[in-house]
């Protein structure tokens, strides 16, 4: 059993192409990941969710690695032309990708 009132639970929604990085990072700043997949659901998306627990000195490093390692991109989508008399797909651009994080303080715990 730990009770530790500073450290804190970080649990980062990123796309899987860029978790690869943000995990190398994390490891570099030896911070430990447990990595989650998950889908997004405007798009259906492959993401990963990152639970990341830190110490208040590594808090704003974790931010840091996490906006600079899931960069977000626009990617184009099919939309279908409504005034068409055929329904022609027509290329839309949306902006993906970044990174969601919630920070969560971790007021106990216990090892089973």
């Amino acid at each position: 059993m730990n009770d530790s009132p500073h450290d804190s639970l970080f649990i980062a929604i990123v796309q899987s192409q860029d978790v690869d990085m943000a995990e190398q990072a994390l490891s570099e700043m030896t911070i430990e990941s447990y990595r989650l997949p998950s889908v997004g659901g405007f798009l259906g998306r492959k993401n990963v969710t990152l639970l990341i627990r830190t110490t208040p000195e590594k808090r704003e490093k974790v931010q840091e690695i996490i906006k600079k390692t899931c960069q977000q991109r626009i990617e184009y989508i099919a939309i279908p032309l409504e005034s068409a008399s055929m329904p022609l797909p027509t290329p839309t651009p949306i902006s993906v990708g970044g990174g969601i994080v919630f920070d969560l303080e971790i007021e106990h715990y216990e090892e089973l």
